[in-house]
């Protein structure tokens, strides 16, 4: 069997008993990773046997996994070398001439490759050297994966490459095409105005999907984990934060939902399994974020191909989700009833981060309604929103001055941050900038909201939060200690926390400072553009790249739950916010407004087939924007920038020809007479007189 959960063997444990006695037992390692084990019965053959799981446990790791019980004559480690999960192949090569190899011993289980180089006077040679591996297995502690066929069930390279020397093999035949495309990415990404160390920390997480948090079966097939051996399925409420792969791998993201969200994990009546199809159960804000990444999915691709096979279960999806509005009557936007969510809980009453997910949902929904053609189902989405937007702002707190939650009477003892600030309370906001959508929420309100979470959140050191709490398991986990900068899950400022709270193990997030949730509020806030907030969500990108400096911890590995923690992709949001960007490659609509030093911006963009570099300048009443194709190919109809506010624009121009404009307020939409296909070396420029 393989087993997890906590190490309790007294309360929480898995017992085999024979003719009522038992013989044996076993509990989890104080770990959620499932573990092969086996217990040996061949002493008792004949006999009858009867398997009991007992979970009688509260408290820390009061709980036990069991998964995959099987009887078997070969136990978890009698697997042949070659069958086993950690197996694999290693190479080394040089590249070059003068390259010689030569083995050590008789048998040629070691060896060596050489070069050789003369050197005289003050002269320097180079010699490079290339390492590979290859594990065509995938560990037994992996588990079952829906949908997956035994004999796919290996990572895809695996299908490609015979060993480590294929590996290698390729790579020295690829290696200059391979060194030229990563240098002209490394080169765009890193050439523009924007820090280095936010574009180090914006893009750092996206190493992620080189670890076994993500996987990619030899069928296409996508599957990932949370963190590295934590809680399988892709589980939507964690994923929908991170940004990082639909943008950079779009490809990845649409198999997703395709083979995924809206295949094993779909039910009949809309519901999406929130793990992939092993849940049994949704996530409310994790169903609300898959139709947002619909969306997003559909902008990233070249046409409208992924929106036709996947918008029958979408719209379901939507209709899931309207239905869960409407267990207290009509739809009025505020979600009802039980509402799973990404803090492992169960949460009642009007809940401003779920709500706000569902109302950024309805109005994805409605924009892809229109670009099929479906346009009652827009229409009825659309009035739904008009109505929420209402009731949304009825849960902010002029006193307090942010969102709170309007807690169910009935359900009181579920747990719930009642009138606490709490760091998503916005979240369907920063999701529908994501995506270009137009603002869900009062931004009033909205700004407000976000910066009363700098107030009352933003912990200059996070040591003083986590001693502020007497008992030591509710002080968090060590994200964020001592001297780091944090921006915490929630507080009550003024007052109003439940007096009960200890008796909830999930009130120990609330004293954290997990960095999915704090990239996210931070792209929020630089997202509206305000220059205070702009600041206030840098100060927290900031604080996490401080966090993980070299000399404390791994750069690379944002923890949660577990290491490379997938919601810290959620960095990546950070990025589309500073650039302003927003893309449909469906419609060859592009478009960007810088929130960062507009006067004179250059940052990378990523696009449906291509990535290259958007300009910004501005000088007295002339603003130039540029859209450089550096890779690929981009086709443009409509472009969309933003001027200074409060001046307005009075000529456009492009190639030094006067076109058409369409001007709101700050923004500027240019719609071309013909589509223009820019490739690799093509630049698109565009002027904007303006007068203040």
């Amino acid at each position: 069997m393989r087993v997890a959960g906590g190490r309790r063997p007294t309360d929480a444990f898995v017992e085999v008993s024979v003719d009522g006695r038992r013989i044996a037992s076993v509990t989890g390692h104080d770990g959620n990773d499932l573990r092969a084990v086996a217990i040996d019965v061949r002493a008792y053959r004949g006999s009858r046997a009867v398997v009991k799981v007992v979970d009688a446990a509260k408290g820390p790791w009061g709980h036990i996994t069991v998964d995959a019980i099987a009887q078997s004559d070969r136990t978890p480690d009698s697997a042949t070398v070659e069958q086993r999960g950690d197996f694999g192949t290693f190479a080394v090569a040089a590249i070059g001439s003068d390259v010689s190899a030569t083995s050590s011993t008789v048998d040629g289980t070691a060896s060596s490759v050489r070069v050789r180089r003369t050197l005289s006077g003050e002269k320097a040679a180079e010699a490079v050297f290339v390492v590979g591996w290859h594990f065509p297995n995938v560990a037994e502690e992996v588990g079952p994966i829906p949908g997956l066929a035994p004999s796919d069930r290996r990572p895809k390279y695996a299908a490609r490459f015979v060993d480590a020397g294929d590996v290698l093999a390729n790579l020295v035949a690829e290696l200059p095409t391979l060194e030229r495309l990563t240098r002209l990415w490394t080169e765009t990404w890193y050439g523009g105005t924007l820090p280095r160390w936010f574009l180090e920390r914006t893009l750092v997480s996206v190493c992620n999907l080189q670890t076994t948090t993500f996987s990619r079966f030899a069928n296409g097939h996508v599957w990932a984990w949370e963190g590295v051996g934590a809680c399988e399925g892709t589980c939507t409420h964690v994923w929908h934060y991170a940004q990082a792969m639909a943008r950079l791998f779009p490809e990845l993201e649409r198999d997703l939902r395709e083979r995924t969200d809206y295949g094993i994990a779909f039910r009949a009546d809309g519901m999406i399994d929130h793990r992939g199809g092993l849940a049994g159960h949704d996530a409310i804000d994790g169903q609300a974020g898959v139709i947002l990444r619909t969306l997003r999915e559909h902008q990233t691709g070249s046409d409208v191909g992924f929106l036709g096979r996947v918008w029958t279960k979408c719209r379901k999806a939507t209709e899931y989700l309207i239905a869960c509005d409407a267990r207290d009557g009509a739809p009025d936007g505020l979600i009802a009833g039980e509402q799973a969510n990404t803090l492992d809980a169960a949460w009642f009453g009007a809940i401003p981060a779920i709500s706000s997910m569902y109302l950024a949902a309805l109005s994805a929904a409605a924009t892809m309604a229109e670009d099929v053609g479906d346009l009652d189902f827009s229409r009825r989405c659309r009035a739904i929103l008009e109505r929420g937007r209402t009731s949304f702002a009825s849960l902010f707190d002029h006193e307090r001055g942010y969102f709170v939650q309007r807690e169910d009477p009935s359900h009181l003892d579920a747990i719930g941050v009642g009138v606490g600030c709490h760091i998503d309370q916005v979240l369907g906001a920063g999701w529908a900038q994501q995506v270009g959508l137009p603002a869900i929420i009062d931004p009033t309100l909205t700004g407000a909201a976000l910066r009363s979470l700098w107030t009352h959140n933003f912990a200059p050191d996070m040591g003083v939060v986590r001693a502020s709490s007497a008992n030591p398991r509710l002080r968090g986990r060590p994200y964020a200690l001592d001297g780091h900068r944090g921006l915490v899950m929630c507080t009550w400022p003024y007052g109003g926390r439940r007096s009960d709270w200890e008796r909830y193990w999930q009130f120990g997030y609330f004293q954290e400072a997990m960095t999915g949730f704090e990239h996210f509020a931070a792209a929020t806030m630089v997202g509206t553009g305000t220059p205070e907030l702009v600041r206030n969500g840098l100060s927290v990108v900031r604080g996490i790249h401080d966090r993980y400096d070299a000399r404390e911890r791994n750069p690379f590995n944002e923890i949660e739950c577990s290491d490379h923690y997938a919601r810290a992709m959620a960095s990546y949001a950070v990025f589309i916010a500073a650039c302003g960007f927003t893309h449909h490659g469906p419609k060859g609509e592009i478009g960007f407004a810088p929130k960062i030093r507009p006067d004179a911006f250059s940052a990378a963009f990523t696009s449906a087939a291509a990535f290259g570099v958007l300009n910004q300048t501005r000088e007295s009443t002339i603003q130039r924007n540029e859209v450089v194709v550096r890779h690929g190919s981009l086709s443009v109809r409509k472009l969309r920038f933003e001027i200074p506010e409060g001046a307005t624009a009075t000529k456009v121009s492009i190639d030094g020809v006067a076109i058409p404009f369409v001007a709101d307020g700050a923004r500027v939409v240019i719609a071309l007479e013909s589509e223009r296909r820019l490739r690799v070396g093509d630049t698109l420029a565009v002027r904007i007189d303006f007068r203040r």
